[in-house]
């Protein structure tokens, strides 16, 4: 019984860390400008078992994983839906709330985002979805005095992001005499 217990949670964790990378892209895809309706079939052809899990029946990624510490570590960029590729984060709204999953303090694009009040703990909160798949996000979370623009954390499962590093991230140019005095000559 003992063996089998280990070989169990030697899967999920297995299972966990390839389904749980937040994608990276080299450019931001398309856009979509309608809504994007699917079949279960075709979503699960789409999506990874875990993301399928948290976009389409409202899963939770674990706390504190692998994803969480990809996200904290990534520069600059935006960040998309898993599911329909719509624009829904920057790192300009990003910050660390130390709770677990990536935090934000507003989309970027409003217009790509709804909110639905659940109750599946018992009380009231409120549901992040994407407004152009209806995939499930995460939750809101209002008044918890963190030092932001909006007093707002967007609590989202980093598996369910896509996300685009900004283009020379961290690259600073500098000029030098020598390459001051090449541009005067020309």
């Amino acid at each position: 019984m003992l063996v089998a217990l280990v070989a169990f949670y030697a899967v999920a964790e297995e299972t966990e860390k390839s389904n749980t990378a937040i994608e990276v892209l080299a450019k931001a895809p398309e856009q979509p400008t309608d809504f994007v309706k699917k079949t279960d079939e075709e979503w699960k052809k789409e999506l990874t078992p875990e993301q399928y899990r948290i976009l389409r029946e409202a899963g939770t990624e674990p706390a504190d994983g692998d994803v969480y510490k990809e996200f904290k570590n990534q520069g600059g960029g935006t960040y998309y839906c898993a599911g329909c590729n719509a624009e829904l984060f920057t790192s300009t709204e990003k910050f660390d709330s130390h709770c677990g999953w990536p935090s934000f303090y507003d989309p970027s694009k409003a217009r790509n985002v709804k909110y639905n009040v659940d109750y599946h703990l018992g009380y009231a909160r409120t549901e992040v979805v994407c407004k152009r798949c209806e995939g499930h996000l995460g939750h809101v979370f209002e008044g918890e005095k963190f030092d932001t623009p909006t007093d707002k954390r967007y609590c989202i499962n980093g598996t369910v992001l896509k996300f685009v590093p900004a283009k020379d991230e961290g690259k600073k140019v500098e000029a030098t005499d020598d390459k001051t005095k090449e541009k005067k000559k020309e």
